[in-house]
């Protein structure tokens, strides 16, 4: 079954990019221009994103 929404907000998508420096290839090239190392180390910075929120409000 598709999901109805996205797990993760454009927004957040773009800060934590940032964060990680590769904003600026993201929106010159897509997402498709970010390497498969690169990816991976987004998703780890919003699951320890995740978990700070998670863990704040316990």
């Amino acid at each position: 079954m598709p999901r109805k929404r996205p797990v993760m907000s454009e927004e957040l998508k773009y800060e934590i990019a940032e964060e990680m420096g590769v904003a600026d290839l993201v929106r010159r090239e897509g997402w498709g221009s970010v390497t498969s190392r690169q990816c991976g180390n987004l998703v780890r910075k919003s699951i320890e994103r995740a978990e700070q929120t998670v863990s704040k409000r316990g």
